[in-house]
């Protein structure tokens, strides 16, 4: 019950000539690496030796603790908008609380499967009135005719007379196609980073009429099919992301846990065509986001409840055991995709102004790629982690990336920034 700070705040070095390669290297290393579950599950790196006299800050925290939208609560805390700032050096008291033991955890996951049917009864309910009342609508019968109605358009097939944009992006009802990184993943990490000019992205964003994460989608979508083409393993069907998505009201007491759920969304790795991609995406994200909003944020935050945590990790741990993702593959997404909106003003830590952002997240089996953006000041920030043994040229995949990007440029005739 110790906390012990100099265990969870840990330097290192890198050798000459400390370019952004061996940087990527180290980070890939250190997230190949369980955090302690014997401690409190996050770790800070200082890493020094990069060129130019410049240093890297890196934070690892279990996603059960922190989403993208603590994070940045996390960056606020730990940076300064001035140079000159004088740090508050006040102690905070150390608050320890004392673990549950086995037991205490196996007692709550057996009283929580006790009470879950009546809970998950009580949340379809109320899934089934938000859905009456954002579409206006009252009496039981006519919210389950409507409620069909909806669904139906939306799992319309793609190939009936005149699709709607709602009726071609489908529900994700049937498992996403297999591609090379849907597999089980080992301990073994690539990481990739690379930033773009934001002004660039928000140039064909206004060229193309969309908004700045069409353009994100679409250059991961461009990025992914080239990637297939080149293994030969591009699928018939369209790929699917699951796309983060926060419900955070902005009145949480604590920032430090995970509020996000995700949306599915069609990615049109099944065209060549770079302006259908962009407009394709564009009708993905919308119908995605017209299911989120069905449902009320409250009823989200109760549902992730629903299920005894220590269950959901035994039956995780034996998913894993068993190479389930290699048998056959289940998930409705082949990657995720997270794009997440930074500071737009500089940030200095210790009086060194912070010159990049760049994202990491994590994969899991059946789920060996990741791709995360964050945007800080005028730069949009690319951050690729995969599993090693399923994507080892995650550098060339990243480099498709740039080049979809340069591909957008030219079709909307958008100068390419650095």
């Amino acid at each position: 019950n110790e906390f012990d700070l100099k265990f969870h705040v840990r330097h290192l070095g890198l050798a000459p000539p400390g370019d952004e390669q061996q940087l990527s290297d180290q980070v890939a290393r250190i997230f190949g690496r369980a955090l302690d579950r014997t401690r409190p599950l996050w770790e800070v790196y200082v890493i020094e030796g990069l060129a130019d006299g410049r240093w890297a800050l890196m934070t690892k925290f279990h996603h059960s603790a922190i989403d993208g939208g603590a994070g940045v609560v996390l960056l606020n805390m730990l940076t300064d908008t001035s140079p000159d700032a004088t740090p508050d050096l006040t102690p905070t008291p150390i608050v320890v609380e004392t673990p549950p033991s086995a037991g205490e955890l196996l007692q709550r996951g057996i009283s929580k499967l006790v009470t879950n049917p009546v809970r998950t009864l009580r949340l379809q309910l109320r899934v089934a009135q938000g859905i009456a009342d954002s579409l206006g609508i009252r009496p039981a019968s006519e919210v389950t005719r409507q409620v069909r109605r909806t669904l139906r358009g939306i799992t319309r097939r793609p190939d009936e007379e005149n699709p709607t944009a709602e009726q071609r992006v489908r529900l994700p009802l049937n498992p996403a196609p297999a591609t090379p990184w849907n597999k089980t993943i080992t301990a073994h990490r690539r990481f990739a980073m690379r930033s773009a000019s934001l002004d660039t992205v928000r140039a064909l964003k206004k060229a193309s009429g969309g908004t700045v994460n069409d353009i994100v989608m679409a250059v991961c979508t461009g990025a992914l099919r080239s990637y297939l083409l080149h293994h030969d393993a591009l699928p018939d069907r369209p790929l699917r992301a699951m796309v983060p998505v926060s419900f955070r009201t902005g009145a949480e007491e604590v920032p430090w846990t995970n509020m996000v759920t995700g949306i599915i969304a069609d990615l049109p790795t099944d065209t060549a065509d770079p302006r259908e991609r962009v407009q394709r995406c564009h009708e993905a994200m919308e119908s995605a986001k017209r299911q989120f909003e069905l449902i009320p944020a409250d009823t989200i935050a109760e549902g992730a409840q629903a299920t005894s945590p220590i269950l959901a990790t035994a039956a995780t741990r034996l998913a894993s055991r068993l190479r389930w993702a290699d048998r056959a593959n289940l998930l409705p997404n082949n990657v995720v995709i997270s794009n997440v909106p930074g500071p737009r003003t500089p940030l200095w830590l210790g009086g060194a102004q912070m010159e990049n952002y760049i994202p990491i997240s994590i994969v899991t089996d059946g789920m060996g790629l990741n791709i995360t953006v964050h945007s800080y000041l005028d730069r949009l920030a690319f951050g690729l982690i995969a599993c090693r043994d399923l994507v080892p040229d995650l550098w060339e995949l990243l480099d498709m990336h740039f080049d979809e990007l340069a591909l957008l440029c030219d079709t909307y005739g958008v100068p390419l920034g650095k």
